[in-house]
């Protein structure tokens, strides 16, 4: 029997159906709406037999300088045939120069170290339905008026320009801030994914405030599933624990070809949009 060849090509909007039905296979929680979303902000290859997808990657560019790699998944039946590799591979030329951020599992760790890139930390994945949580006085919910400071923030703390990202979140959720007379220092985005709702990123200048924010959002989310993502040296487990949002899984960032910075920036991501996409 002839095994059907597998061709890359470029992934297109009618690539997300198959796409979705990869994700669900492997346990992934993305809706359609999400895949669309991220899908729309990136490029990316798709593995085809004929017109099946059996193999997805994308590369989220942030500006000129930064960007992700997300989304590789292969078919169970193609598996250990280097196919993740060379999706993987293909979207690292749509890169270019720019600096590559990912996550990984344990499983993929090798063949992205082989692949130049280098572990950073752990990222934690709280889920749960949240509980009782009390709303800080000093958060607000703010408009879409606050924008252009909200993604000053973020620029700040990820070092890269995700200015097209948080056009796409003002579409999908809400935001809330932190005040210092006028001038917003402190942010949290929420929105719907999965089965539930995601809350960040979450940028602030210090923890006292990503609690606070992490709160204030939470507050409105008594007895919904809730996903946050966090970096592990934020040190916020123990409170989202506490409101119902167990620890249930852990990835590792990596990073090939990082710029560095040569300050500590005033402001911190201490929860992030998604681990796809930081």
């Amino acid at each position: 029997m002839q095994t059907e060849s597998i061709v890359l090509a470029p992934f297109e909007a009618h690539h997300v159906r198959g796409a979705l039905a990869l994700s669900r296979a492997a346990g992934w929680a993305h809706r359609r709406e999400d895949w669309e979303m991220i899908r729309s902000l990136s490029e990316g290859r798709v593995a085809l037999t004929g017109d099946r997808v059996v193999g997805t990657a994308l590369m989220t560019p942030f500006g000129d300088t930064c960007s992700a790699i997300n989304m590789i998944i292969v078919d169970e039946s193609q598996r250990g045939r280097g196919l993740g590799r060379k999706l993987t591979t293909a979207v690292l030329g749509l890169a270019g120069e720019r600096e590559c951020r990912l996550t990984a599992t344990n499983d993929g760790l090798p063949l992205y170290e082989k692949l130049g890139f280098v572990a950073t930390h752990q990222i934690f994945r709280h889920q749960g339905i949240a509980g009782k949580a009390g709303a800080p006085e000093n958060v607000e919910w703010i408009g879409p008026d606050a924008l252009p400071a909200v993604k000053a923030l973020d620029r700040t703390a990820f070092g890269a320009d995700r200015d097209a990202l948080y056009n796409a979140l003002a579409k999908e959720g809400s935001f809330a801030a932190i005040r210092k007379g006028d001038h917003i220092v402190a942010f949290a985005a929420t929105r719907l994914f999965g089965k539930g709702q995601v809350v960040g990123p979450v940028v602030a200048e210090n923890s006292e405030q990503a609690r606070d924010l992490l709160a204030f959002i939470l507050s409105s989310k008594e007895g919904r599933i809730v996903r946050v993502d966090i970096p592990e040296q934020t040190g916020l487990s123990s409170p989202l624990e506490d409101w119902g949002l167990r620890r249930e899984g852990t990835v590792i960032a990596m990073v090939r070809g990082a710029a560095g910075q040569s300050e500590t920036p005033a402001v911190q991501t201490f929860c992030l949009a998604s681990q796809a996409i930081g």
